[in-house]
């Protein structure tokens, strides 16, 4: 048993951290193909109304989400903190926007906790866990669960 605590300590969780309004998130930096400045998001008729539109990226049309509008939170205009988060979510490229992207960060396994049934006003089903920090909380992402398989199906006919 101690054996096996020691090796939860000494796993650690590699992070992309990124606000969105006053909370911050993190995601495996597995799932981050590439973090980018904003550019001009073409709109897509009759999209999901999460859904930003799509970005050509080195010849790729890429869907970008809205997170603030997919949390439910009021959108907000870029400006330069602004940033595009290039994911894989289940074999899809997407880009996430988000309003600034803090910093990669190594956290112990062992600090993070299951998720309550409500974060910051989020359901739990997006929350893979919460990261006790010294001065912060950081709210784990699930990104295979973000978009519920309608929303993927729409996504993949954009």
């Amino acid at each position: 048993m101690e054996e096996l605590h020691k090796r939860q300590d000494a796993e650690l969780l590699q992070l992309v951290t990124f606000s969105i309004g006053d909370e911050e998130f993190g995601v495996d930096i597995l799932k981050v193909q590439e973090i980018i400045r904003t550019m001009e998001i073409t709109k897509v008729p009759r999209a999901p109304e999460f859904v930003e539109g799509v970005i050509n990226l080195r010849g790729k049309v890429i869907p970008i989400l809205d997170l603030r509008r997919r949390f439910g939170l009021a959108s907000r205009e870029h400006d330069k903190h602004t940033r595009i988060i290039v994911i894989e979510i289940n074999n899809m490229i997407v880009g996430f926007v988000v309003d600034s992207v803090s910093e990669v960060l190594r956290i112990p396994a062992s600090t993070v906790e299951p998720p309550p049934p409500v974060v910051a006003g989020l359901e739990s089903e997006y929350i893979s866990g919460v990261g006790k920090l010294e001065d912060r909380l950081l709210i784990l992402l699930d990104l295979d669960r973000l978009l519920s398989r309608e929303e993927k199906s729409a996504l993949n006919r954009i």
